[in-house]
């Protein structure tokens, strides 16, 4: 007897534009997920670039992400570079056909971000997008309680990330809006923005009215060694606080704060409060991200009686998890590509776009 063997899938050929943290967690991830085999990885940091090589037995260096792209037996790439690279890395790998993990934000603006979107569509190719807050164990237990109809209707939600000394390398691309798209609203505030959205069960945003303010960073203040060096290559010409007050449809608002750098307490925080008609909920996280679970607590009652609880929730998995959802969604193949072209990051673009332009214009923004 010859029985018919299966034929093992073809391993999937990856590679990452970007060895700085993020661009460190994506090769990490992928060189954990059985049948991927990372082939190329692209860095101007050249040691280091030669160090990750060798660590994961890559094949292929290169200095210049052009070159890498072009590379024959890519099948899909991580882009973990600063934000105003996303779109052409991004566009020109689509067009080679290739599947695209990008960084958060999606891009500088929502302009950008739909051409990158109308890339993916054209070459039938996925476009994700890393929003890896949202895959915290803490985030995921509360979302389950909210689907199960434990709080009723939400009408009520607000959400931050704050930081007492957190700008990012004050005076680098992340200070300057050509380069970055804008400060901590851009930056970490689409984080908020996503896991927010996310846990609400993803109602449309109708309006948005913003203010942004930039007290600390243009006086040199609010930088931090654990984010990096000094640095006076731009000077600081994003906001480093932000808040938008979101109208949702169905009659709930969300506000939202994002803040690099404000007189509070030391630790960062991530955080989320939502009132329901049925129950209320407050998740905590301090010392964020490095913090693996917050304290999550649910408000309601039981024929009358308060039925306050705390319950457990496990650490999430973080890129990790964000990577190894990006491999699926490449394996299930055409008949669900489709619906990963990144239009979810860019419907959060156009969001943060309504915010700054709310700044701007002193005034409440429809989207």
């Amino acid at each position: 007897m010859n029985p018919e063997k299966s034929e093992a899938p073809a391993p999937l050929k990856v590679g990452a534009v970007g060895i700085g943290w993020a661009g460190q967690q994506h090769l990490k991830a992928y060189s954990t997920i059985p049948g991927v085999e990372i082939v190329a990885v692209a860095g101007m940091e050249e040691e280091l670039l030669l160090a990750l090589q060798a660590e994961y037995a890559v094949p292929h260096a290169f200095l210049r992400w052009e070159d890498m792209i072009g590379h024959q037996e890519l099948d899909a790439i991580s882009v973990a570079v600063p934000t105003f690279l996303h779109a052409p890395i991004a566009v020109a790998a689509l067009e080679r056909g290739l599947h695209v993990l990008s960084e958060k934000p999606l891009a500088r603006t929502a302009d950008e971000g739909r051409t990158m979107v109308a890339a993916a569509r054209k070459a039938g190719r996925v476009l994700d997008v890393a929003f890896n807050h949202r895959r915290r164990g803490d985030i995921q237990k509360l979302k389950s309680i909210i689907d199960a109809g434990e709080l009723g209707r939400p009408y009520y939600a607000k959400a931050s990330w704050l930081r007492r000394t957190g700008i990012p390398r004050l005076g680098s691309w992340f200070t300057n809006p050509q380069l970055s798209g804008g400060g901590p609203m851009a930056d970490i505030g689409v984080h908020v923005l996503d896991y927010a959205l996310h846990l609400l069960g993803e109602p449309k945003v109708l309006s948005v009215s913003a203010t942004v303010h930039a007290e600390l960073g243009p006086r040199g203040r609010g930088g931090s060694a654990r984010f990096s060096p000094m640095s006076a290559e731009h000077a600081f010409e994003v906001e480093d606080f932000a808040s938008a007050f979101l109208r949702l449809e169905g009659g709930a608002t969300l506000l939202v704060e994002a803040g690099w750098a404000s007189y509070r307490e030391m630790d960062d925080v991530i955080d989320f409060m939502v009132y329901g008609t049925d129950g209320g909920a407050e998740l905590k996280a301090k010392g964020s991200p490095s913090a693996p679970v917050g304290e999550l607590t649910i408000f309601t009652d039981r024929d009358g009686e308060n039925a306050d609880y705390m319950p457990e929730a496990q650490p999430g998995r973080g890129h990790q998890a964000v990577v190894e959802d990006f491999v699926k969604i490449v394996r299930g193949g055409e008949s669900v590509w489709g619906d990963h072209d990144g239009s979810l990051a860019l419907s959060r673009a156009e969001i943060i776009d309504a915010c700054y332009q709310s700044a701007r214009e002193a005034k409440e923004v429809r989207l």
